[in-house]
C-alpha cells in the first residue's frame, strides 16, 4: 500500500478572533489549516475570506507566504496516510471548494465547544471542525473527537501526527518551495 503524508498546520496569527479564542483554550496555536504538500502550497481550512474583515468567512485556500500570516507561530504535524484516504481527502475538499459559496464560517459552533454542546450547521464549519471532518474521510482515526468539539490541542496530542516544525512560520524551511522552483523553471 503507498503511503502519502498530508499536514496539519496550527498558527496564531494574533487577529482579534484568535486572541478572544486564545482566552478560552489558553493555548499559543489556535488557527488549523490542512495542507498536501511539505511545502504548504497547498493549504486549506475556514477562516477569514478578506484578511481585514473578520466577519466575512467561510473555505479559504490559504497562502501561507501573505502578509497575513508573514509574523505567524506555527506548529506543523506529519500524518502519513493510505493513498486511498489522500483521494478521499483531496475530493472532499474539491467539492467543498466547486460550492464554497455555500459554505461559510461557524461563529455559532465555537460556543458549542464553548458549552461542550455538539451544534450541527449544514455548510457550516470553523476551522478546527473543517479539518477534523476531512481527517474522517481516514479509515483510520486520527483524532479522537467529535468534529464539532475539537479544539487545537486535540490535534496536538494525537498518536497519528507528528511534529515536523514549531517557530515562526516565515523560517518553516520548506515553505513555499514548491513555488520558488516553479519560478526558477519559468525563468
Amino acid at each position: 500500500m503507498l503511503e502519502r503524508e498530508i499536514f496539519i498546520v496550527l498558527t496564531d496569527t494574533g487577529t482579534l478572533l484568535t486572541r478572544m479564542i486564545r482566552l478560552y483554550t489558553k493555548l499559543p496555536l489556535n488557527h488549523v489549516s490542512i495542507a498536501f504538500d511539505d511545502s504548504l502550497t497547498e493549504v486549506y481550512s475556514f477562516g477569514r475570506k478578506r484578511p481585514h474583515n473578520p466577519f466575512i468567512g467561510g473555505f479559504v485556500r490559504e497562502d501561507f507566504s501573505s502578509f497575513f500570516f508573514q509574523h505567524s507561530a506555527c506548529g506543523i504535524y506529519r500524518c502519513k496516510v493510505s493513498a486511498e484516504d489522500y483521494d478521499r481527502m483531496l475530493k472532499r475538499i474539491r467539492n467543498i471548494e466547486e460550492q464554497k459559496h455555500k459554505y461559510r464560517y461557524n461563529f455559532i459552533g465555537l460556543f458549542g465547544v464553548m458549552f461542550n454542546r455538539e451544534i450541527k450547521r449544514e455548510r457550516a464549519f470553523f476551522c478546527s471542525q473543517f479539518v477534523a471532518t476531512i481527517l474522517n474521510e481516514c479509515e483510520e482515526e486520527i483524532v479522537r473527537c467529535s468534529p464539532y468539539l475539537i479544539q487545537p490541542q486535540h490535534f496536538m496530542v494525537s498518536e497519528q501526527l507528528e511534529l515536523v516544525y514549531a517557530g515562526d512560520l516565515a523560517n518553516y524551511p520548506k515553505l513555499g518551495r514548491g513555488i520558488q522552483q516553479l519560478k526558477l523553471r519559468v525563468e
